[in-house]
């Protein structure tokens, strides 16, 4: 299928389930497969002294496949000691970003990783439901972009062509098992 007559989806991967940014990161792979331009933006990831693969393999596939971790980590979890300001800043300029890459048409799909919990993470708002849903409005006819994080607001999923809900049934942390390299980061 020709570019001209290719329809961008609006894609969310939501729920409680471990997978959301692995599926999507899944659909990067398809789309390099087919030499298409993809970015990702991370709205929490960056700013962690942890070795991420998915950057890693930027490294390896750039100018192809671009990630861009523009977050602070996870907000008043996993021991963050920041201001509440250092992260509004952080998901403000993300979604600044991701406006101007959405809108560049330099880009075949891009995926803004856990922009979903940015609007809601544990009661905690960085950015507005309104400003995610004017990336969507903003986006260009033949542009795939994905979203994850948990719980979605039904607003993005009326906007969405596919949504898909991870469910947990199991999970290695209920094992005490810590994340694996590879498999979660």
């Amino acid at each position: 299928m020709s570019a001209g007559s290719r329809r961008g989806l609006v894609i969310i991967n939501t729920g409680d389930g471990k997978g959301k940014t692995t599926a999507a990161l899944g659909l990067a792979f398809r789309a390099l497969g087919h030499g298409w331009k993809v970015l990702v933006i991370q709205f929490f990831k960056g700013d962690w002294p942890v070795v991420f693969g998915e950057l890693e393999m930027s490294k390896r596939l750039s100018p192809q496949f671009e990630v861009l971790q523009l977050g602070k980590g996870f907000v008043k979890a996993m021991g963050d000691r920041k201001p509440f300001e250092e992260h509004v800043g952080a998901a403000k300029e993300a979604l600044r970003v991701a406006r101007e890459k959405i809108t560049s048409g330099h880009y075949d799909l891009i995926i803004l990783d856990e922009i979903i919990y940015a609007i809601d993470y544990a009661g905690v708002q960085l950015i507005r439901l309104e400003d995610v849903v004017g990336l969507i409005e903003a986006k260009p006819p033949t542009l795939h972009l994905v979203l994850t994080g948990r719980n979605a607001p039904q607003a993005l999923i009326d906007r969405a062509d596919l949504v898909t809900d991870m469910r947990e049934i199991k999970h290695p942390w209920q094992q005490k098992i810590p994340a694996q390299l590879g498999i979660d980061y």
